[in-house]
């Protein structure tokens, strides 16, 4: 799941909100990996780690939502190829 969302990423770089989904695979990839992972362990001390997990991924969302709508009033599309970031 995780590489078919990196491949996402790379191939369609058209829109800012098909970006953020794919960036939200992986981290929801991620949060499988790492829960599987301590499941199977078997050890109650790494359970805190994939909802920090999760929670830097809440913010990440909201954070690359309050992006893009920022971006679609002052450019009025959300493409990728049209933004230049480093202008203000």
């Amino acid at each position: 799941a995780f590489s078919l969302s990196t491949t996402g990423l790379m191939l369609h770089r058209t829109h800012f909100l098909s970006a953020l989904l794919c960036l939200e695979g992986m981290m929801l990839a991620m949060f499988i990996a790492i829960s599987a992972l301590s499941t199977q362990m078997n050890t109650t001390s790494n359970l805190s780690i994939p909802m920090f997990l999760l929670t830097l991924s809440a913010c990440e969302a909201s954070t690359g939502l309050a992006l893009m709508v920022a971006t679609t009033r002052t450019h009025g599309t959300d493409h990728l190829k049209n933004l230049n970031l480093l202008q203000c």
